[in-house]
């Protein structure tokens, strides 16, 4: 394994300003900190990676380690055995330099800003969405004076290679209509429609085409950023870099994936089927090539048979045909620009859309919190969905995040009980996305992280 020794970085462009106090406290007084950004450093210098296991590629690096020095002038970065596979010719490259320091930036921020600062009321809906925005704000992902233009890309990151380039076919035609990109900044389809609205912009003589990458610290610690991402943010948690997508879409594409990509379809129903929201113009297409129409047919039935009819009415289902997806989608960026033109609400950030408290309430995957998922009929869709979601989210994290992981290592697999008929739909959706090699990057046999109960 080739590594870089040791080296030393700036910054590229203007990182706010640290204080001396907030760089000795992160490099000093809070070990959980300082960890936290040596594993998402560690993840930004070993993009490229087929490895999203964070564990795994910490034991590969376990004496990777980086300092951040505070200097007048402004800080500098010491790096020690670092992947060599994020340098040409010993110099750092560019883009890794500047996802390398937005990690930095969002890490200090949100540990000051957000988690130790009683600015924000994060026991509120309001105080919490406000959080979200300061935050994709110290990020300049949100701005002002700008047609509305974004859809946001989910997908999976372990998908086949036709539907790679299904997904870099969609973001060509994309491109090619000025619409902007923003993904969960990984591999796969988080990268195709990247890459492919790079070639559209370029044709089109856009020369200020936006790549956004939205994550969060447990996601980009086994997730690194693909390259082709320009704007890097990383938020807290999982339910704020959520959050932070919905709020900056103005259109929501969904190519095939797997439970992390079911986990971003059920919170996004939970927040669709909401009365206060069901006027507001929300496009979300699911989108697919050919070979793969039994994808979405299997989701499209999970969610009808277990949150109902009314569900389905929230997304549209195209098959093969890109420039079709990417019409709709500009159709319905065009729609949701009236409406904000209309209603004077903001084109950076979508303050209408109420988003419950049980969506925002960061929830940890211990066995005993997916032990008392509540998955049956006892309370309405939206709030089924929501705990679906929550589910789904334990399983992710049993796969590839290093909490999860440790949890299955510790005490087993996840048990999830619920009612039969809501069970029996899970066990065969998860069962495709296991036969299908959706749940986990190169695995030769996946180990499931979940048990299944009828209770």
């Amino acid at each position: 394994m080739d590594i870089v020794t040791e080296t030393s970085v700036r910054p590229l462009k203007s990182l706010n300003l640290l204080s001396h106090r907030e760089i000795s406290e992160l490099m000093e007084t809070n070990a959980e900190v300082f960890q936290q950004f040596r594993q998402c450093a560690l993840a930004v210098l070993n993009t490229g990676s087929q490895i999203d296991d964070a564990a795994e590629i910490l034991t590969r690096h376990s004496d990777f380690n980086i300092q951040v020095i505070p200097q007048s002038r402004g800080l500098r970065l010491k790096i020690f055995n670092a992947p060599a596979s994020a340098f040409v010719d010993g110099v750092m490259i560019r883009g890794i330099q500047d996802h390398l320091f937005a990690a930095l930036r969002d890490i200090v921020y949100s540990h000051h800003k957000i988690t130790n600062n009683s600015e924000f009321d994060l026991q509120t809906s309001a105080g919490t969405t406000d959080a979200v925005f300061e935050a994709m704000r110290n990020a300049d992902i949100v701005r002002p004076n700008l047609a509305p233009n974004i859809v946001v890309c989910w997908g999976g990151h372990s998908i086949g290679r036709e539907e790679y380039d299904y997904s870099k076919h969609v973001g060509y035609e994309l491109g090619l209509r000025g619409v902007n990109i923003a993904t969960g900044c990984g591999l796969g389809a988080m990268k195709g429609p990247m890459k492919g609205a790079a070639v559209g912009h370029a044709k089109q003589q856009i020369n200020d085409g936006r790549y956004m990458g939205i994550s969060e610290p447990g996601i980009i610690a086994s997730e690194s950023p693909n390259p082709i991402v320009n704007e890097l943010v990383i938020l807290p948690d999982i339910e704020k870099r959520l959050e932070a997508f919905v709020r900056l879409a103005h259109s929501v594409l969904v190519f095939p994936g797997g439970a992390g990509t079911a986990e971003e379809v059920l919170y996004l129903i939970s927040i669709l089927m909401r009365p206060k929201n069901r006027n507001k113009p929300f496009p979300l297409i699911f989108a697919a090539p050919e070979g793969s129409s039994l994808y979405f047919a299997s989701l499209d039935r999970f969610i009808r048979n277990t949150l109902g009819e009314e569900a389905t009415r929230c997304y549209q289902i195209i098959t093969g045909q890109p420039d079709k997806v990417a019409r709709e989608v500009r159709h319905g960026i065009e729609r949701v620009h009236r409406f904000r033109r209309r209603t004077q609400e903001a084109y950076y950030f979508n303050w209408q859309l109420e988003i419950d408290r049980s969506l925002q309430t960061p929830f940890i995957p211990t066995h005993e919190n997916m032990a008392a998922l509540q998955l049956d009929r006892s309370q309405n869709a939206a709030e089924l969905a929501a705990q679906l979601r929550c589910a789904f989210s334990g399983i992710v994290a049993g796969n590839v995040k290093a909490f999860g992981i440790e949890q299955i290592a510790r005490h087993g697999p996840y048990q999830l009980k619920g009612d039969p008929a809501i069970i029996a739909e899970m066990e065969q959706l998860l069962q495709q996305f296991v036969q299908q090699r959706r749940m986990k990057l190169g695995a030769e046999e996946y180990r499931p992280s979940y048990q299944l109960q009828s209770g």
